[in-house]
């Protein structure tokens, strides 16, 4: 029963697993809304750029017949006139194909972001394989697209119906106006029924991508044991286990940072080490150290001090013997109590009557013999 369960891909994908698969190109993605997208784009641009294409393209069939009347005995010059009408006709619906061609680019990637993978491109032959082939002409994904075809049929007749019913006397009256009305006329309509047929396209988008986002998540889940197998592994990687530990040291070092403007004194040996006490008289306990370093960061843990006026003494033997016996965020242990108070006296008599009135900092400090270093 344990081995069925952990076999069960009951498990939210990982972050890596996201990741292996999106360098497959396994990304989610919807036809359906890439179709509409186009199809509403392309009555959008049709409606936007098709007077301008009309009057062209008339331009264009103008020119070539009368450079036809003209020069119909002269290949040279009808092979000149045609390619000249090519440019010009290229030229006209140069918007309208590249509004397209940005829309068909940038669609998927609103869904399931910007991917390129070599893998993807790979042949598999797997789908050569005649099992695999009924497998997905019957499976659930092939009925889920017959379902959406169906769909897609009757929405689109329906409202195709609907705008006819609707226009249905715009469209009877059309063969009373001159050419150029019926012509105009004729175009708009044909653009309105288009922009609203593939409008209502969203309707199977609405239902098509959420079923795709559950099907991406459905297909990449996992195993317990895969999760297992798979934290082992990245836990495995001695570049991982280096990364992790430099980023708790310098998330670490960021909050000791940032309490040393918080603290009474930093105590320094004075280059070597510095620790820095922070002691609260209204709650009890001893002083705790709140940041404490060697070499460079002691040198940090110093500047800092200065920069926000923390008192810095130097006392090389009680430096040596706080940071060697004394934790991060941890009371100093009973063996310093004296020496400290001796340093946080002078400290505060200093913040009370200034340096010239108070005493000097003793040379020695009392320090038990198993803490001197």
């Amino acid at each position: 029963m344990a081995e069925h369960d952990a076999g069960e891909k009951t498990e939210a994908a990982t972050p890596k697993r996201k990741q292996d698969a999106r360098k497959k190109g396994q990304v989610v993605r919807s036809k359906e809304w890439v179709t509409a997208t186009i199809m509403i784009g392309g009555a959008l641009f049709m409606m936007l750029f098709g007077g301008h294409v009309g009057r062209e393209m008339e331009r264009i069939t103008r020119d070539v017949i009368r450079s036809a009347g003209e020069g119909i005995d002269t290949p040279r010059l009808m092979l000149a006139t045609l390619s000249e009408a090519g440019l010009d006709a290229t030229l006209a619906l140069l918007p309208f194909m590249l509004g397209l061609f940005a829309i068909s680019l940038f669609a998927p990637i609103v869904v399931g972001g910007a991917t390129f993978s070599t893998e993807a491109m790979m042949p598999k032959w797997s789908r050569l394989s005649p099992a695999s082939g009924f497998k997905r002409m019957f499976g659930v994904q092939a009925l889920v697209e017959l379902l959406k075809a169906i769909g897609k049929f009757f929405i689109v007749a329906g409202v195709a119906a609907l705008t006819l019913w609707t226009f249905f006397d715009e469209f009877l009256t059309l063969g009373r106006g001159d050419v150029h009305a019926t012509i105009s006329g004729g175009m708009f309509l044909l653009m309105q029924t288009f922009l609203l047929i593939s409008i209502s396209l969203l309707l199977i988008v609405a239902i098509d991508l959420p079923y795709q986002i559950w099907h991406y998540a459905k297909e990449l889940r996992m195993s317990k044991q895969e999760v297992k197998d798979e934290y082992k592994e990245m836990e495995g990687k001695p570049e991982v286990k280096g990364r992790i530990r430099r980023l708790q040291r310098e998330l670490a070092q960021r909050r000791m940072m940032e309490e040393i403007p918080k603290a009474d004194v930093v105590i320094t040996n004075p280059t070597h080490f510095a620790v820095a006490l922070k002691y609260d008289a209204e709650r009890p306990g001893a002083p705790r150290v709140v940041a404490k370093g060697a070499d460079l960061i002691a040198l940090q843990i110093r500047r800092v001090a200065e920069a926000h006026q923390v008192y810095v003494v130097e006392a090389p033997p009680l430096a040596r013997a706080l940071y060697h016996s004394t934790e991060l965020d941890r009371e100093i242990p009973e063996g310093l109590f004296l020496a400290v108070a001796q340093v946080l006296a002078y400290v505060y008599s200093i913040r009370k009557y200034g340096r010239a009135a108070t005493k000097p900092l003793p040379t020695e400090f009392p320090i038990p013999d198993e803490m001197k270093f």
